[in-house]
């Protein structure tokens, strides 16, 4: 028995010599590029700094630092920017103290970073001529970036309407056009219900709200400004709404979903212009969110837009944090551009610009604004683009948004005026709010999908490389 204890305590002496020796050649030095794993650098800076760092052990398993202690300053915020950046990740602040590990985001930027830029590309131009001949070089290239020049063929296929269903003062129906062979895009059509002549057209996109054209806040909208005496086209985004019968949500975040966005606006343009009822001479465009950034992109690259109103989207700060926003290299044109850029554009065609106080459109009055009007007034027209601002709202389509659109579109497209309140609010209760089945072209199941239809998103890349290669 003795003999195992003295066994014991010679390997117990053994290893503790090991784990001496080991530690001592673990000493860091150039030669190791002083690396210590991600984890246990956090660690540190939550220590030195007294803050507390959230995340996943997804995001921090297996990352490591190289030259990591040489990278602490005596600051906090300069230390994690020298460790997380060549990462790829930054610290988000959650609440005093308190910050919560993410991704880099290259479509974020600081206001002050986002102004300098806007600075910048704004002393290209001085005047008309020269702001003119800077906005011919940028359409065409925001074309190529897309991938749309010259643009796919049309499949000439009919849409596919369903039957119309009539309320006090409108009409709904439901359609789906072919955008792309056995690609579609879903929508309704919302139509005054006793239209006399050519009436204007509002196109929809829908933002990344859940359920978008589904919600109460959409069929307000659309339904509004149908009463109001226009024919108003609410759709899909790419993989979201009816799309998903032929694509999962996830392809929603691919890079060619951009593209297939704008060629899908472009198509239902085609349809709705062609229609005997369309006064092609008042022709708006409004979305919120990604469909803001949407609404400034469609705007830029198609004259037949007369009007257009992005709602919490635009800002010199922000690219589009989807990739359908910004996962084509839009911004790389003209030597780099950004949303404020595309969205002048737009001069001299009339333009409202509804920003909040808690997202990125924070401080549109301040600086992004007055350079919109200042392009505005290029023209002799600087009174035509316009800024409602909602600093105490947030990120949404509510009311007031809808409100400042009703007036806006209401001038814009000589409209019927809105119904109102006694406190002169929109009285939006003449509209009836659908339940989502009834909005669906396919069916309830998608049993009504056409035979032709893609299925995944791998067949859809298949058949637009092969379009990109015979174009090239």
């Amino acid at each position: 028995m003795k003999c195992y204890k003295k066994i014991i305590q010679l390997v117990a002496i053994m290893l503790c010599s090991c784990l001496m020796i080991l530690q001592a050649g673990a000493q860091q030095n150039s030669d190791e590029a002083y690396r210590r794993p991600l984890r246990e650098v956090l660690d540190s800076i939550q220590a030195r700094f007294g803050v507390t760092i959230r995340y996943p052990d997804s995001m921090v398993n297996n990352k490591w630092v190289s030259y990591a202690d040489w990278r602490f300053r005596p600051g906090f915020e300069e230390t994690a920017d020298n460790i997380l950046k060549p990462l790829d990740l930054k610290l988000k602040k959650d609440k005093e103290r308190v910050y919560k590990l993410s991704a880099y985001e290259y479509y974020r930027w600081t206001p002050e970073e986002g102004w300098a830029e806007l600075d910048r590309i704004a002393a290209l131009y001085n005047d008309k001529k020269s702001w003119e001949a800077r906005k011919a070089a940028l359409r065409p290239c925001l074309l190529d970036a897309l991938q749309l020049n010259p643009m796919p063929a049309s499949p000439g296929s009919k849409p596919i309407i369903t039957a119309e269903r009539k309320y006090k003062d409108y009409t709904v129906q439901n359609i789906a056009l072919e955008i792309f062979p056995g690609v579609y895009v879903s929508g309704s059509l919302y139509r005054p219900l006793r239209a006399k002549g050519k009436i204007p057209v509002i196109l929809n996109p829908d933002g990344h709200w859940p359920k978008q054209r589904y919600r109460a806040d959409c069929q307000y909208r659309c339904a509004m400004l149908a009463r109001m005496g226009a024919m108003t086209f609410s759709y899909d985004l790419f993989a979201w709404g009816e799309s998903l019968l032929q694509f999962n949500i996830d392809d929603h975040r691919r890079s060619l979903s951009m593209t297939m966005q704008v060629l899908a606006t472009l198509r239902i343009m085609d349809y709705l212009l062609a229609r005997a009822d369309a006064d092609t001479n008042r022709v708006a465009i409004t979305g919120g969110s990604g469909a803001g950034s949407h609404t400034v992109l469609l705007t830029a690259i198609d004259d037949r837009i007369k009007v257009s109103a992005p709602v919490v989207s635009l800002s010199s700060y922000f690219y589009g944090g989807c990739p359908c926003e910004s996962g084509m290299p839009i911004h790389a044109c003209g030597g780099r551009t950004d949303n404020m850029e595309i969205a002048a554009m737009a001069a001299p065609r009339p333009q409202l610009v509804v920003s909040d106080g808690r997202d990125w459109t924070d401080r549109m009055p301040e600086h992004d604004f007055p350079y919109l009007k200042k392009m505005y007034g290029y023209y002799g027209v600087a009174e035509k683009v316009e800024n409602v601002h909602l600093p105490d709202e947030g990120h949404d389509f509510g009311i007031n948004k809808r409100k400042a659109v009703y007036d806006f579109l209401q001038r814009q497209l000589n409209l019927k005026p809105f119904p109102k309140l006694t406190d002169g609010q929109p009285d939006e209760s003449g509209v009836v709010i659908e339940e989502e089945k009834l909005l669906y072209v396919f069916g309830d199941k998608g049993e009504r999908l056409p035979a032709n239809a893609v299925h995944g998103f791998a067949e859809l890349e298949m058949r637009w490389r092969k379009v990109i290669s015979i174009k090239l």
